[in-house]
Protein backbone atom coordinates (compact mmCIF):
# COMPACT_ATOMS: atom_id res chain seq x y z
CA UNK A 1 0.00 0.00 0.00
CA UNK A 2 1.44 3.80 -0.84
CA UNK A 3 -0.51 5.01 1.49
CA UNK A 4 -0.78 4.71 5.28
CA UNK A 5 -3.95 3.79 6.53
CA UNK A 6 -6.10 6.03 7.89
CA UNK A 7 -5.94 6.22 12.03
CA UNK A 8 -6.95 7.38 15.28
CA UNK A 9 -4.54 8.95 16.80
CA UNK A 10 -3.74 10.17 20.97
CA UNK A 11 -0.58 11.32 21.75
CA UNK A 12 1.09 12.55 25.03
CA UNK A 13 1.13 16.11 25.93
CA UNK A 14 5.16 16.05 25.92
CA UNK A 15 6.94 14.20 23.86
CA UNK A 16 6.45 11.23 22.31
CA UNK A 17 8.93 8.18 23.41
CA UNK A 18 6.92 4.87 22.87
CA UNK A 19 4.18 4.00 20.72
CA UNK A 20 1.43 1.66 21.06
CA UNK A 21 0.04 0.51 17.54
CA UNK A 22 -3.18 -1.43 18.56
CA UNK A 23 -5.56 -3.19 15.79
CA UNK A 24 -8.85 -3.96 15.93
CA UNK A 25 -11.49 -7.12 15.65
CA UNK A 26 -13.35 -7.61 12.37
CA UNK A 27 -16.24 -5.67 12.05
CA UNK A 28 -15.16 -2.75 13.95
CA UNK A 29 -12.84 -0.21 13.57
CA UNK A 30 -9.91 2.17 15.20
CA UNK A 31 -12.37 3.30 17.45
CA UNK A 32 -12.98 0.39 19.30
CA UNK A 33 -9.90 0.74 21.61
CA UNK A 34 -9.97 4.04 21.60
CA UNK A 35 -11.51 4.30 25.31
CA UNK A 36 -9.11 1.61 26.67
CA UNK A 37 -6.19 4.67 26.73
CA UNK A 38 -7.63 6.62 30.08
CA UNK A 39 -8.45 2.84 31.53
CA UNK A 40 -4.98 2.06 31.34
CA UNK A 41 -3.94 4.77 33.71
CA UNK A 42 -0.18 4.56 32.12
CA UNK A 43 2.08 7.36 33.71
CA UNK A 44 2.36 10.50 31.48
CA UNK A 45 5.56 10.50 31.83
CA UNK A 46 6.29 7.71 29.67
CA UNK A 47 5.42 9.71 27.31
CA UNK A 48 3.16 6.87 24.90
CA UNK A 49 1.67 7.72 21.92
CA UNK A 50 -1.41 5.35 20.60
CA UNK A 51 -2.05 4.63 17.22
CA UNK A 52 -5.03 2.65 15.95
CA UNK A 53 -5.76 1.86 12.74
CA UNK A 54 -8.98 1.24 10.63
CA UNK A 55 -8.87 -1.58 8.50
CA UNK A 56 -9.52 -1.79 4.95
CA UNK A 57 -12.92 -2.20 3.88
CA UNK A 58 -13.20 -5.83 2.22
CA UNK A 59 -15.88 -8.60 1.73
CA UNK A 60 -16.14 -11.01 4.35
CA UNK A 61 -16.53 -14.54 3.04
CA UNK A 62 -18.11 -15.81 6.49
CA UNK A 63 -20.43 -13.34 7.01
CA UNK A 64 -22.12 -13.66 3.30
CA UNK A 65 -19.63 -11.18 1.26
CA UNK A 66 -20.62 -8.54 3.34
CA UNK A 67 -18.29 -5.78 2.80
CA UNK A 68 -16.64 -4.35 6.23
CA UNK A 69 -13.45 -3.31 8.01
CA UNK A 70 -11.40 -6.58 8.20
CA UNK A 71 -7.74 -7.49 8.31
CA UNK A 72 -8.35 -10.51 6.27
CA UNK A 73 -11.03 -12.47 4.80
CA UNK A 74 -12.43 -15.29 7.55
CA UNK A 75 -12.97 -17.78 4.87
CA UNK A 76 -14.83 -20.43 7.37
CA UNK A 77 -15.67 -21.15 10.84
CA UNK A 78 -12.80 -23.13 11.31
CA UNK A 79 -10.34 -20.73 11.74
CA UNK A 80 -7.69 -23.26 11.44
CA UNK A 81 -8.18 -23.62 7.93
CA UNK A 82 -8.00 -22.10 4.47
CA UNK A 83 -6.22 -18.75 5.72
CA UNK A 84 -6.65 -15.66 3.46
CA UNK A 85 -2.47 -15.37 3.09
CA UNK A 86 -2.92 -12.67 0.15
CA UNK A 87 -5.42 -10.64 2.55
CA UNK A 88 -2.96 -10.86 5.92
CA UNK A 89 0.54 -9.94 3.30
CA UNK A 90 -1.94 -7.01 2.78
CA UNK A 91 -2.38 -5.61 6.11
CA UNK A 92 0.92 -6.81 7.60
CA UNK A 93 2.44 -4.41 4.86
CA UNK A 94 0.16 -1.85 5.73
CA UNK A 95 0.97 -2.56 9.71
CA UNK A 96 5.02 -2.55 8.75
CA UNK A 97 4.43 1.11 7.10
CA UNK A 98 2.96 2.40 10.49
CA UNK A 99 5.95 0.91 12.25
CA UNK A 100 8.95 2.52 10.08
CA UNK A 101 6.39 5.82 10.30
CA UNK A 102 7.07 5.86 14.30
CA UNK A 103 10.75 4.66 13.69
CA UNK A 104 11.03 7.76 11.73
CA UNK A 105 9.66 9.90 14.11
CA UNK A 106 12.23 9.00 16.68
CA UNK A 107 10.83 5.96 18.36
CA UNK A 108 13.07 3.49 18.86
CA UNK A 109 12.21 -0.09 18.08
CA UNK A 110 12.30 -1.32 21.28
CA UNK A 111 9.66 0.79 22.20
CA UNK A 112 7.03 -0.22 20.53
CA UNK A 113 4.21 -2.34 21.30
CA UNK A 114 1.71 -4.40 18.72
CA UNK A 115 -1.32 -5.06 20.15
CA UNK A 116 -4.91 -6.44 18.46
CA UNK A 117 -8.11 -8.00 19.29
CA UNK A 118 -8.88 -11.27 17.61
CA UNK A 119 -7.93 -10.66 13.56
CA UNK A 120 -6.14 -7.95 14.95
CA UNK A 121 -3.76 -10.17 17.28
CA UNK A 122 -3.34 -12.34 14.38
CA UNK A 123 -2.07 -9.43 12.12
CA UNK A 124 -0.06 -7.91 15.31
CA UNK A 125 1.60 -11.16 16.26
CA UNK A 126 2.63 -12.32 12.90
CA UNK A 127 4.20 -9.07 12.11
CA UNK A 128 6.30 -8.80 15.19
CA UNK A 129 7.84 -12.28 15.17
CA UNK A 130 8.87 -11.93 11.29
CA UNK A 131 9.98 -8.10 12.01
CA UNK A 132 13.93 -7.53 11.61
CA UNK A 133 14.53 -5.18 14.67
CA UNK A 134 13.81 -6.06 18.42
CA UNK A 135 10.58 -4.52 19.13
CA UNK A 136 9.07 -3.60 22.82
CA UNK A 137 6.28 -6.64 23.10
CA UNK A 138 3.19 -8.24 21.43
CA UNK A 139 -0.14 -8.12 23.23
CA UNK A 140 -2.67 -10.71 21.55
CA UNK A 141 -6.44 -10.45 22.86
CA UNK A 142 -8.86 -13.28 21.81
CA UNK A 143 -6.58 -14.41 18.75
CA UNK A 144 -4.48 -17.21 17.23
CA UNK A 145 -1.62 -18.56 15.32
CA UNK A 146 -3.16 -18.15 11.86
CA UNK A 147 -0.14 -19.72 9.98
CA UNK A 148 2.34 -21.66 12.09
CA UNK A 149 4.37 -22.49 9.21
CA UNK A 150 5.30 -18.56 8.86
CA UNK A 151 6.24 -18.27 12.52
CA UNK A 152 9.89 -18.33 13.16
CA UNK A 153 12.18 -19.76 16.08
CA UNK A 154 12.31 -16.37 18.08
CA UNK A 155 16.04 -15.02 16.88
CA UNK A 156 16.09 -12.76 20.10
CA UNK A 157 13.77 -12.31 22.94
CA UNK A 158 10.37 -10.46 22.86
CA UNK A 159 7.75 -10.62 25.08
CA UNK A 160 4.08 -11.81 24.20
CA UNK A 161 0.94 -11.08 26.36
CA UNK A 162 -1.68 -12.66 25.49
CA UNK A 163 -5.82 -13.09 27.08
CA UNK A 164 -8.11 -15.40 26.03
CA UNK A 165 -12.43 -15.76 27.20
CA UNK A 166 -12.82 -19.14 28.44
CA UNK A 167 -16.43 -19.04 27.07
CA UNK A 168 -14.92 -17.47 23.49
CA UNK A 169 -17.97 -18.42 20.61
CA UNK A 170 -15.92 -17.00 18.28
CA UNK A 171 -11.99 -17.77 18.23
CA UNK A 172 -12.40 -20.65 20.42
CA UNK A 173 -10.45 -20.95 24.28
CA UNK A 174 -8.78 -24.34 22.81
CA UNK A 175 -7.68 -22.16 19.84
CA UNK A 176 -6.31 -19.84 21.98
CA UNK A 177 -4.49 -22.71 24.16
CA UNK A 178 -3.35 -24.28 21.15
CA UNK A 179 -1.41 -21.03 19.88
CA UNK A 180 -0.15 -20.29 23.18
CA UNK A 181 1.67 -24.01 23.46
CA UNK A 182 2.72 -23.57 20.06
CA UNK A 183 4.79 -20.31 20.54
CA UNK A 184 5.87 -21.54 23.56
CA UNK A 185 7.38 -25.15 22.05
CA UNK A 186 9.02 -22.61 19.44
CA UNK A 187 11.03 -20.65 22.50
CA UNK A 188 8.74 -17.76 22.72
CA UNK A 189 7.73 -16.78 26.46
CA UNK A 190 4.22 -15.99 26.60
CA UNK A 191 2.53 -14.46 29.27
CA UNK A 192 -0.75 -16.23 29.59
CA UNK A 193 -4.28 -14.81 30.86
CA UNK A 194 -7.72 -16.33 30.71
CA UNK A 195 -11.27 -14.93 32.04
CA UNK A 196 -14.43 -16.02 32.28
CA UNK A 197 -15.56 -13.91 29.69
CA UNK A 198 -16.68 -14.23 25.80
CA UNK A 199 -15.26 -12.64 22.73
CA UNK A 200 -14.50 -9.14 24.74
CA UNK A 201 -11.91 -7.71 27.04
CA UNK A 202 -12.88 -7.68 30.45
CA UNK A 203 -11.58 -4.90 33.39
CA UNK A 204 -9.42 -7.71 35.14
CA UNK A 205 -7.65 -7.76 32.15
CA UNK A 206 -7.05 -4.28 31.57
CA UNK A 207 -5.52 -4.19 34.35
CA UNK A 208 -2.91 -7.03 33.90
CA UNK A 209 -2.19 -5.29 30.85
CA UNK A 210 -1.52 -1.76 32.28
CA UNK A 211 1.14 -3.87 34.48
CA UNK A 212 2.71 -5.72 31.64
CA UNK A 213 2.83 -1.99 29.35
CA UNK A 214 4.24 -0.42 32.79
CA UNK A 215 7.02 -3.56 32.80
CA UNK A 216 7.80 -3.37 29.49
CA UNK A 217 7.79 0.55 28.41
CA UNK A 218 9.24 1.41 32.66
CA UNK A 219 12.90 0.28 31.39
CA UNK A 220 15.10 3.44 31.30
CA UNK A 221 12.89 5.78 32.57
CA UNK A 222 14.95 7.90 34.71
CA UNK A 223 11.88 8.88 37.05
CA UNK A 224 10.36 5.57 37.04
CA UNK A 225 6.76 4.50 37.02
CA UNK A 226 4.48 6.98 38.62
CA UNK A 227 1.85 4.43 39.66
Amino acid sequence: MSKLLPSVEINPVGEIKASVIWLHGLGADGHDFEPIVPQLRLPPAFGIRFVFPHAPRRPVTINGGFVMRAWYDILTPDLSQRVDEAGMQESERAVLALIEREIAQGVAPARIILAGFSQGGVIALDVAVRYPKPLGGIIVLSGYVAQPDQIPAPARPIPIFMGHGTQDPIVPFALGVQSRRFLEAKGYKVDWHDYPMPHCVCTEEIAAIRSWLVDRLAVGEKSGPAL
